[in-house]
């Protein structure tokens, strides 16, 4: 097993700080006790802030994981649109010549034709052209993230051509809370995101993430609650997940591991308890497709691969140099 503070440290140095800030991604799954999960989860993200990452933590208790969409919505829940479409006016606004002032970061069209003597029309339709080439033609992105994107961009710039209510729906859309898809119909995106197109969606938005300043996207999936009984008391509100729910997990699970040179700078890291390795019926056992790609059948049988996608912490009291032992020191 592998000490939690010396993993941290390794995946500190070998990871964020080199190949996910270089565009890699990876999906990890740490089996421990809760104590040893928190203290991963807490420090991973303090390290993952520290390098201008984005954080989003989902716990299963809360949130209906095995479905992509859901997942994707509570990702979307968690960041600032508004200021990332900022972002991208400024830097599309820079990228044409037209540089924002220091002191007005929210500068409006109106405010931007005024300080450079421009007819609005005029600088209207260069900024257009602009979102045409920085977003729409970025093909890395799914065209219905792509348009979203560039409204967002045409509201937070006071373009005229998105209203409040637009704006509101678009983010409705992202976050799993739009009513009705009519009300999309003059954006152009017709698509509910739903498990057809979530995944892609996710593909999208770590991209839209790192276009706007961020390193990447550290996602921490709380999968604990898979294990915990369950008719528990009354008044508890937490999910509950059925054998097909869990296999529906760890498929969606499954595709993201298989996709990760489809993915860039995008840390997937998966806490479960022991039960995951050992529990026949909710376990690993129970999805034979994930087992093949994550087991690691044959190992060391006095220290574990810090490499690895299974990653066995230790408690306090039984913590082993194997992090410093698998680079060649002493233990």
């Amino acid at each position: 097993m592998i000490d939690p503070d010396g993993y941290c440290d390794f995946f500190q140095t070998q990871y964020l700080n080199s190949y996910i800030l270089e565009g890699g991604a990876t999906v990890k799954f740490c089996v421990g006790e809760p104590g040893s999960l928190m203290r991963i989860e807490a420090r991973l993200s303090n390290s993952a802030r520290e390098a201008n990452m984005v954080t989003v933590a989902v716990d299963a208790a809360h949130t209906k994981v095995h479905m992509i969409d859901q997942l994707f919505s509570a990702v979307a829940r968690t960041l600032d649109w508004d200021q990332l479409a900022r972002t991208a006016v400024n830097r599309v606004c820079h990228s044409l010549g037209y540089e924002v002032p220091a002191g007005n970061s929210r500068i409006t069209l109106a405010e931007l034709a005024e300080l450079y003597g421009y007819d609005t029309r005029e600088l209207l339709r260069d900024v257009n052209r602009g979102f045409q080439t920085d977003i729409f033609k970025d093909y890395a992105m799914v065209q219905d993230f792509r348009i979203a994107m560039i409204r967002l961009c045409q509201f937070e710039f006071k373009t005229g051509q998105v209203t409040d209510a637009e704006a509101d729906a678009i983010k409705a859309w992202l976050h799993g809370e739009l009513g009705q898809i009519s009300l999309l119909r003059n954006t152009r995106i017709f698509r509910r995101i739903t498990r057809t197109n979530a995944r892609s969606m996710l593909f999208s938005l770590v991209r839209w993430l790192t276009k706007n300043g961020h390193t990447g996207l550290l996602l921490t999936l709380d999968l604990q609650q898979f294990f915990r009984p369950r008719y528990l008391e009354t008044t508890d509100v937490s999910l509950r997940y059925t054998r097909a729910s869990i296999i529906d997990t760890y498929e969606s699970l499954r595709q993201l591991i298989d996709n990760t040179d489809e993915f860039q700078h995008m840390v997937t890291l998966v806490c479960l308890p022991p039960e995951f390795v050992s529990d026949r019926t909710r376990g690993l056992d129970l999805y034979q497709a994930l087992k093949l790609r994550i087991y690691d059948e044959i190992r060391d049988e006095t220290r574990d691969n810090p490499f690895g996608t299974l990653v066995r912490l230790a408690e306090s009291h039984e913590t082993v140099g194997l992090v410093s032992g698998f680079r060649g020191e002493p233990l």
